[in-house]
């Protein structure tokens, strides 16, 4: 049974603390808004799989609650990172499965000011985190430094691609100075400012290579997507709304992540390029056949990896593809045309259905400004470090 998105919401992402909001005030506005870009009720809903990393046990229940009081089963998700793109799967799951006709995904986060710390708790237990092993082979490589670690782990890997590729400071800037333009046209955005390369060079190193601009910022905001089912959409007269998630794969660490040593690995690579082949051999769809892309830039350098494992490029060839404009306006791709995690924000519960929504608009034709021409078919890639990679293809016939 096919399944299909027809109708998203998300709030403004915003720096934590700019609005005294709760976490299901963010709910409320977000999945009201997906409801409505449906045209139906909550009592439509069966089932309801909500995202978050930083709230407590049945936080989903109480943020869902503003939006009604049914009864129907809600699933907390954690999955760091790949948490909304986790339950976005859920729903398509449940549809696929034939057990439920519509389904509503949920993801939002209120996060505290600052960098994050080790693991989604923020704490610096090293020892007993989830990503433990991941800063290890870190550590074995390069060092522990006072840094935020997770800036550490993908600056290491930005270090070691320059090393073997001869990828320059100035490529990598580069993906922070075309999602921050790209963020100019999107009103979700958290930052709306567009950088150059060399403001961006010149901003204050979190690690080195990257700086300020090149690193995704801590966000409160929600996001939501309603999924349903082929019948359903039937029922409805939905046809005009809906966008067929044509296929999807979730990958976890293997071997690959940790046998080389390579912080690129750790970061998670290899898990992104397995859970894109399953897309590919899934929907028959190739890297030649996508039109517009929101991918998994918490870091510019991760960025450059993923249009490797996306088989966007070569290995090795991705500061020259940024650096060529093949994926901004007028190149053969527009990745991230949300201004991506470095701009729009990364609320973590909610990145990977706000990506979902921002592609959905698009091969609506409803991203206004910011809008791809002629979008058909779309790819969303979200990673959480410990590890998952979340690969979505999207389609409109």
């Amino acid at each position: 049974m096919k399944a299909y998105i027809v109708g998203v919401g998300m709030t403004k992402f915003e720096k934590p603390e700019t609005r005294d909001w709760q976490y299901w005030d963010m709910v409320r506005e977000a999945g009201a808004a997906a409801l409505e870009d449906a045209g139906i009720r909550y009592d439509h809903v069966e089932q309801v799989p909500v995202g978050y990393c930083f709230q407590a046990s049945t936080a989903g229940q109480r943020a869902v609650y503003e939006l009604g009081l049914t009864g129907v089963p809600v699933y907390n998700v954690n999955n760091n990172c790949a948490t909304g793109s986790t339950a976005l799967m859920l729903a398509r799951q449940f549809v696929e499965g034939g057990g439920s006709d519509c389904v509503l995904a949920v993801g939002f986060e209120k996060m505290a000011r600052g960098p994050l710390g080790g693991g989604t708790d923020g704490g610096g237990d090293f020892a007993t985190s989830p990503v433990a092993r991941h800063y290890g082979i870190m550590a074995a490589g390069h060092g522990f430094e006072m840094s935020p670690p997770t800036a550490q782990i993908f600056g290491n890997a930005a270090r070691e691609h320059m090393d073997r590729y001869g990828t320059t400071p100035a490529q990598l800037a580069a993906v922070g100075a075309k999602n921050h333009r790209h963020s100019m046209n999107n009103p979700y955005a958290q930052f709306r400012d567009p950088y150059t390369v060399e403001e961006i060079l010149a901003a204050r190193t979190v690690h080195r290579p990257l700086t300020r601009l090149q690193c995704s910022p801590t966000s409160d905001g929600a996001a939501a997507a309603v999924v349903v089912s082929e019948r359903f959409v039937e029922r409805h007269d939905l046809g005009e709304r809906a966008v067929e998630i044509a296929a999807q794969g979730m990958t976890t660490d293997t071997e690959a992540s940790f046998a080389s040593g390579s912080c690129i690995d750790a970061v998670g690579a290899p898990m992104s390029r397995a859970a894109a082949q399953q897309v590919y051999t899934a929907s028959g769809l190739g890297p030649d056949d996508l039109d517009v892309i929101e991918l998994h830039d918490c870091f510019s350098v991760n960025e450059l990896l993923t249009y490797e494992a996306l088989g966007l490029c070569g290995e090795g060839e991705s500061g020259r593809l940024v650096e060529s404009g093949a994926t901004t306006y007028g190149g053969r791709w527009v990745v991230n045309p949300s201004g991506g995690l470095i701009s729009k924000g990364h609320p973590l519960g909610a990145t990977g259905i706000a990506q979902a929504a921002e592609l959905t608009w698009q091969l609506r034709g409803e991203a206004g400004a910011r809008q791809v021409p002629g979008a058909r078919t779309a790819l969303a890639h979200n990673i959480g470090l410990g590890g998952a990679a979340v690969v979505t293809l999207l389609r409109r016939g």
